[in-house]
């Protein structure tokens, strides 16, 4: 059977391209899912590991469809030769592990997505820092400004009820709960 193994970090990212990279491979079954790669325990990831048996083959685009880890990657083509399956990808075909050098190919590529990784997150800190010290704010909105801030308070010290309060406002009584500590 001719397995294929499709996989996109985040909901708004599109499996298109993968799916039908892998069905031109002759895929008969397609596991696909949409999570991050930074680890194996992905439903539809494991789900396909389960259902392997001998001379099985499975399909994946790229290693970091797999797994970005190098040890994860072992782990994978571990399991995957245990069950007397092969792996194969599509556009790094010197990983295959039905070769001698499978192995020591499949380390090296899954350490240099291990790799890119960490440049990746390095990076996003450090356009992160720079914003910050430019004074750009993070997160969500507030959803009151300083003034009813103040006005939220004064309401609550005077003795107005938290749900009367939460009403004038617009607000759930969570978030004056937050302001209230």
């Amino acid at each position: 059977m001719k397995y294929g193994y499709a996989r996109v970090s985040t909901e708004s990212q599109d499996l298109a391209s993968q799916l039908e990279r892998l069905e031109a491979a002759g895929c008969e079954k397609i596991f696909f899912e949409k999570l991050s790669g930074k680890n194996t325990n992905r439903r539809q990831l494991q789900r396909l590991l389960r259902v392997l048996k001998p001379g099985d083959i499975v399909h994946a685009v790229v290693s970091d469809r797999m797994a970005r880890d190098p040890f994860d990657m072992l782990q994978i083509v571990r399991t995957v030769s245990s069950a007397g399956a092969a792996l194969r990808l599509l556009d790094e075909p010197f990983i295959d592990t039905t070769s001698e050098m499978a192995d020591l190919i499949v380390f090296l590529v899954g350490w240099a997505a291990k790799w890119q990784r960490r440049r990746i997150l390095e990076n996003t800190a450090s356009g992160r820092a720079r914003a910050m010290a430019r004074g750009v704010k993070f997160g969500r909105k507030p959803k009151l400004s300083q003034q009813q801030r103040g006005e939220v308070l004064a309401s609550l010290a005077a003795g107005e009820t938290m749900s009367a309060v939460a009403r004038r406002f617009s607000v759930s009584k969570s978030t004056l709960s937050r302001l209230h500590r």
